[in-house]
């Protein structure tokens, strides 16, 4: 996918639609903008530069993960078609549920997060992996959840990175200093 598809696509999802009305007005700033909760929707330059590493196609089956708003995912979708399948996974219940209003393409869905897992390995394997939260290091149980040449563009210890998975085999690049809200995820305690 060209950046200018990937412009395009960002301009067809209206980003004013995924924020809440006390920033809807800031909507063209290239910042990252809150969105309640400890949450922001991520600065536009950022969004496209992880696109643009993460080489989406129309079919494919692609899975957001933090997806707070819902913006990234609608344009996942976007850029994808509806041939393809854009699964989102969200750990803050009230973001899943405004994400869901806010994105209008039927081959979009959005989860909450499941208990004791990162990503959604039910629904594994993926095409593209899009990861909007910073992790301390390579989230491996998302590797996992990569098909064969797959991508996943990913920020850990500050820095954006991209992974192709072939086989057991993995390709990891890094792209620079990025800084995003934390990677938080439930995992199951015994009682």
């Amino acid at each position: 996918m060209s950046v200018p598809d990937i412009a395009a696509a960002m301009r067809a999802q209206d980003r004013r639609r995924f924020l809440p009305p006390e920033v809807v007005g800031d909507h063209a700033l290239d910042a990252p903008l809150p969105i309640g909760y400890g949450q922001t929707n991520s600065q536009p330059s950022t969004v496209a530069d992880m696109l643009t590493l993460l080489e989406p196609f129309p079919g494919m089956r692609a899975l957001d993960v933090g997806s707070g708003s819902g913006w990234t995912s609608a344009i996942l979708g976007e850029l994808g078609g509806p041939d393809s399948e854009v699964r989102a996974v969200e750990l803050v219940p009230e973001l899943v549920e405004s994400s869901r209003e806010a994105i209008d393409q039927p081959w979009v869905h959005v989860h909450h997060a499941e208990p004791g897992a990162l990503g959604l390995p039910g629904h594994a394997p993926f095409d593209r992996i899009l990861v909007s939260a910073m992790a301390d290091d390579l989230p491996r149980e998302l590797v996992g959840q990569l098909g064969e040449n797959g991508i996943m563009v990913a920020p850990w210890a500050n820095r954006m990175h991209r992974v192709r998975r072939s086989g057991a085999d993995l390709e990891i690049s890094e792209h620079g200093g990025y800084r995003f809200v934390p990677l938080i995820h439930t995992r199951f305690r015994p009682a």
